[in-house]
């Protein structure tokens, strides 16, 4: 079976081209130097096949991804250690993507990478602080916020952890026998370790989504819980 640019087309393709009746019978002389010369041009097509897949996202591979990744945005979309093309090249177009600038802007990417919806307030917000005079607010007691003009541009957002996988580390009870270091050498208070805890997002992964996002000139007070 027979792809386009291998070295069995190439080799049919420059045999054909040949004049009839040049060649007749058995040609293994011949044969042999189409057939190296197919070698090199399936070389020669492999390799164009592979440059015309760098041209676009959609097709790039390998580190011309990671490379596509870093014009649009520097350092700030990196791999993830093991990730596949198909995976990172779906976070591209993602983020080329994103809606930003905007308060549900902001809600989805912290929704994406964490899983949990942040509280965000803003002090200028009307529907943020309430209104004491306003029958459909829930007024100041309310929210149990209040508002100030006094800090324009400026939000205050609280953030969630994803949750976490793996195991906590073991308490250690003298009288918990199944866990407790005391008497039992391979208690969970011996193996258990924070390092074996991970989470799909990290704080500085939150951070930087916060960043990517906000408008240019504001002021985003993140905590993160």
């Amino acid at each position: 079976m027979m792809a386009t640019g291998d070295q069995n087309d190439v080799f049919k393709r420059l045999k054909d081209l040949l004049p009839n009746g040049w060649f007749t019978g058995d040609t293994p002389i011949l044969d042999g130097l189409l057939w190296g010369a197919a070698y090199a041009l399936n070389f020669v097509y492999t390799l164009w096949a592979y440059a015309k897949l760098q041209t676009r996202i959609k097709w790039a591979t390998d580190g011309w991804l990671d490379m596509i990744a870093a014009d649009f945005f520097g350092n700030t979309l990196l791999r993830k250690l093991g990730q596949g093309d198909s995976s990172f090249r779906n976070r591209i177009i993602i983020n080329l993507f994103r809606e930003r600038g905007t308060r549900s802007a902001m809600v989805k990417v912290l929704e994406e990478i964490t899983g949990n919806t942040p509280d965000i307030f803003e002090p200028n917000r009307p529907l943020d602080t309430g209104a004491l005079n306003s029958p459909h607010s829930k007024g100041y007691c309310g929210v149990a916020r209040m508002g100030s003009i006094a800090v324009p541009y400026t939000a205050m957002i609280t953030a969630y952890r994803p949750a976490a996988v793996g195991t906590a580390a073991g308490a250690a009870f003298c009288n918990a026998p199944k866990i407790s270091a005391l008497n039992k050498p391979l208690a969970t208070s011996y193996t258990g370790s924070l390092s074996l805890i991970a989470r799909s997002a990290t704080d500085q992964d939150i951070y930087e989504a916060i960043s990517a996002v906000k408008p240019v000139g504001t002021i985003m007070w993140t905590a993160i819980k």
